[in-house]
């Protein structure tokens, strides 16, 4: 599975607690990562300084859903459950 273009759910929905280029405390829950661009693609994509954890995190269809808001709700509800 690809990702869906224009979601970036995984990108906002989620919190990401490694350093982010621009986000050197990591990402909060809700907020869009500052490496999103105007069309909701990842600046570092591909790149070195990508995080580990944007990278090892691969699209499947039991966190995409159908759609980029069945994604938001799908890891809305992950962040959730695994909030300390």
């Amino acid at each position: 599975m690809e990702c869906r273009s224009g979601c970036a759910a995984c990108c906002i929905v989620i919190s990401i607690s490694s350093p982010i280029p621009g986000m050197p405390s990591g990402k909060p829950a809700g907020v869009p990562c500052v490496q999103l661009d105007e069309q909701l693609r990842c600046k570092l994509f591909g790149k070195p300084e990508r995080p580990a954890v944007c990278s090892a995190l691969q699209p499947s269809a039991e966190m995409c859903g159908s759609s980029a808001e069945e994604a938001r709700a799908i890891l809305a509800e992950w962040e959730r459950l695994t909030r300390p």
